[in-house]
């Protein structure tokens, strides 16, 4: 019997950003670093955001933006996982997101955001600190 826990992470890019590679970047390193990734693709709204990180049962919510919407968005998946009684799903940002945002992002419950130039590593650090 296998006891190790496979944290399961879901990658999604909330609105109308259409710029993924760093989402992508992220995506395969926390898959090669053994974990599971589903990456929902762009444009998702933060109600499917929430719906699909309860469904696939995920530990983790990796929220990408680049479009400067990121306060409002990052906000409402916040909301509607409290409303679903999900908080438990550890929520963190990363994109082009300024400094001057970072308190207010944590302030509503992102757990951490990683900006450009952010190590893989250090991303892979922080979600096993947290779930395992």
């Amino acid at each position: 019997m296998n006891t190790t826990k496979r944290i399961r992470v879901i990658i999604a890019k909330p609105g109308l950003d259409g710029h993924d590679r760093g989402a992508k970047v992220i995506a395969r390193a926390l898959r090669d670093a053994g974990m599971e990734v589903i990456y929902t693709g762009l444009r998702q709204t933060p109600e499917q955001i929430v719906e699909t990180a309860i469904q696939e049962d995920a530990d983790v919510i990796g929220l990408s933006s680049l479009s400067g919407a990121h306060l409002h968005l990052f906000s409402k998946v916040i909301e509607l996982l409290r409303e679903k009684k999900a908080d438990n799903i550890i929520v963190i940002g990363g994109g082009v997101i300024p400094e001057e945002d970072i308190p207010e992002l944590k302030k509503m419950g992102i757990a951490e955001v990683f900006t450009p130039g952010t190590s893989t590593k250090d991303i892979i650090d922080f979600i096993k600190s947290k779930v395992l």
